[in-house]
């Protein structure tokens, strides 16, 4: 499979245990850094219209700001509810 990679951002804006919000043009996605590594999701919550991005992270899970639904940063799984179908998530490099 071919990947046609985007530059979005700097590695170094990048800070352990945030959550940065990036806009591409065509997607809202939000950027986390946890221990080191950086994952990336749409930041969009698949619950409600709410920005992952204002929400709480902590550890691989990051809260939704709306409804306190979480989910597992690393691979998009819901892991507390009322959420109930995973994010997407993208590769990093």
């Amino acid at each position: 499979m071919n990947i046609t990679w985007t530059d979005i951002m700097s590695a170094d804006d990048a800070f352990d245990g945030e959550v940065v919000r990036v806009d591409t043009g065509a997607k809202n996605l939000a950027i986390y850094q946890v221990n080191g590594q950086i994952y990336c999701t749409d930041n969009v919550c698949t619950h409600g219209n709410a920005l992952l991005s204002d929400g709480l992270l902590e550890g691989h899970e990051i809260e939704c700001p709306f409804h306190q639904g979480r989910f597992d940063v690393r691979d998009g799984r819901v892991t507390c509810e009322p959420a109930s179908k995973a994010l997407k998530t993208y590769p990093i490099k």
